[in-house]
């Protein structure tokens, strides 16, 4: 059996009593990074008299889940064995999607634990959201792929949620706030944790906030929906025209066909 475990993405006491019961049953943990989940795992048993003891770690993430999961035996499944992330919910910009394709595949058993995730706490704490949103993860991280992702996410009718790194949340602020300085945003950053601080005011309040704020830590913003909505939407002949790499409306064109990214490619290179 195979248990997907989200585990805590600051506080240690939001571990469930689910969670370290089946940890207790695990022989095998599959994980992100195998340093952090051991490091978790002795925090929990000393904080919590947890008596978990695994037999076995392995390191499962985005660069050798291929090639893992190509040479696994499906024997392994009759034991107890567990997936976690180093923090919150596997596969949420997460690694962890993967294997639950791989169980899917192979007819595996396998339970997702309730839990954890920083993206549905900032949901809730923002109060922009009545019912839907849209979670964008972590945007490209430069160029006009990134200009173009904070360009849709500012013509959603939707909130958007998006995941930043301390590197780049000032940027984005200043970057939103160029284009719309009016435009609502909430932003959390290390949630949970002792240092947990929120902010909720428009963008360009927003930045000058921030550029005298101490960054360091995991951002997670929401950008209220837009309140000018247009009925015509962006087609593909609007994306063709536009003065981008041709790898760049490759993907853009992808996105909204759902068509092989290199196909395109070769087409509009021809």
């Amino acid at each position: 059996m195979l248990y997907f475990i989200p585990t805590p993405i600051g506080n240690l006491e939001d571990i469930s009593l689910h969670a370290l019961n089946i940890l207790r049953e695990c022989e095998v943990i599959f994980c992100e990074d195998t340093r952090v989940t051991k490091t978790l795992i002795n925090l929990l048993n000393s904080r919590f008299n947890s008596d978990i003891k695994i037999e076995k770690f392995i390191s499962l993430h985005s660069h050798n889940e291929a090639q893992i999961l190509s040479n696994l035996d499906t024997e392994i499944f009759k034991k107890t064995v567990a997936y976690v992330s180093d923090a919150g919910m596997p596969a949420i910009s997460d690694p962890g999607v993967e294997l639950v394709r791989f169980a899917i595949k192979n007819r595996i058993d396998y339970e997702v634990l309730s839990g954890s995730s920083a993206l549905l706490l900032a949901v809730v704490a923002s109060g922009l959201c009545d019912k839907e949103f849209t979670f964008l993860g972590f945007l490209p991280n430069t160029g006009k792929e990134r200009m173009i992702a904070i360009q849709n996410a500012l013509i959603s009718p939707y909130p958007i949620v998006i995941y930043e790194s301390p590197k780049r949340v000032l940027a984005l602020i200043e970057q939103i706030a160029n284009l719309e300085p009016e435009r609502k945003i909430f932003a959390i950053k290390e949630a949970t944790k002792k240092f947990e601080t929120k902010f909720s005011t428009n963008a360009k309040e927003l930045k000058e906030q921030l550029q005298n704020a101490n960054l360091k830590g995991e951002w997670c913003i929401v950008i209220d929906k837009s309140l000018h909505q247009s009925s015509e939407k962006i087609t593909i002949d609007d994306i063709i025209s536009l003065d981008i790499p041709p790898k760049t409306k490759a993907k853009l064109i992808a996105k909204i066909t759902g068509e092989n990214v290199k196909k395109i490619y070769e087409n509009l290179t021809k």
